[in-house]
């Protein structure tokens, strides 16, 4: 088969089944299929899937979510009616998208937070718990911090965890909900300081809640680079 046979049958194909494609596609594109298919110029196998005329088949998707998205938000489904303190929130929080919303204290990460990391997890790799060897062969120069122990850590850089000041007081639960991606661009050695910068990226009405987006870069002193770059999801129950 000519390849140009063959792309003609895949559009068909997509034509046929404009909602599997977006089945495949990966969660954070997923989000924005929309916006992928309002965009012309993309690929069509991503903005402009194709019925048999050549024309976008996006109405039929359109009208079975009917959701809007403005400016990288996903606005309220019909079915999903927010009141009370939700609806006050969701108003707080709309308008701080794209903005950095908390920057935590400085945190000092001691051989003894990292070997009582170690001796909870069983992850006893010299990297992290051997300061002598460390020293003499590892390219750090330091025992360095797990990087499971920078996740652990979230919560209290974030200051989600004060129950002084919550961040959320009227909220009746705050879950969380997952990671959409981890990323650590650069060793958090021992005897560094550290500290989390959150942007909130999006908010979305959920059923009973709001579903929340944020970054979250986890930045040592001194340093240019983040020792961690999390997506963090979290979900607010009133």
């Amino acid at each position: 088969m000519k390849v140009v046979d063959f792309l003609k049958r895949k559009r068909e194909i997509l034509a046929q089944h404009p909602f599997e494609l977006k089945d495949w596609l990966s969660p954070a594109i997923r989000d924005y299929w929309r916006e992928f298919q309002q965009k012309a110029h993309l690929h069509p196998l991503l903005g402009r899937v194709l019925d048999a005329h050549g024309q976008p088949v996006v109405e039929a998707e359109q009208q079975s979510e009917q959701r809007q998205v403005v400016n990288g938000q996903v606005a309220p489904q019909p079915g999903i009616a927010l009141v009370g303190e939700a609806a006050l929130v969701f108003e707080r929080l709309h308008s701080q998208v794209g903005e950095e919303t908390h920057v935590g204290d400085w945190l000092h990460i001691s051989q003894d937070m990292v070997n009582q990391f170690a001796a909870v997890t069983g992850d006893h790799q010299w990297i992290h718990t051997d300061p002598d060897r460390a020293a003499a062969e590892s390219p750090f120069k330091s025992t360095i911090a797990h990087g499971f122990l920078t996740l652990a850590l979230l919560p209290r850089l974030t200051g989600s965890v004060d129950e002084e000041n919550p961040e959320f007081p009227t909220a009746r639960m705050v879950v969380n909900f997952g990671l959409d991606q981890v990323r650590f661009p650069y060793p958090i050695k021992v005897g560094s300081n550290v500290r989390a910068r959150t942007k909130l990226i999006r908010v979305t009405p959920i059923k009973g809640g709001l579903e929340l987006l944020k970054e979250i870069k986890v930045e040592i002193e001194g340093v240019r680079r983040p020792g961690c770059v999390i997506e963090s999801v979290a979900r607010l129950y009133f």
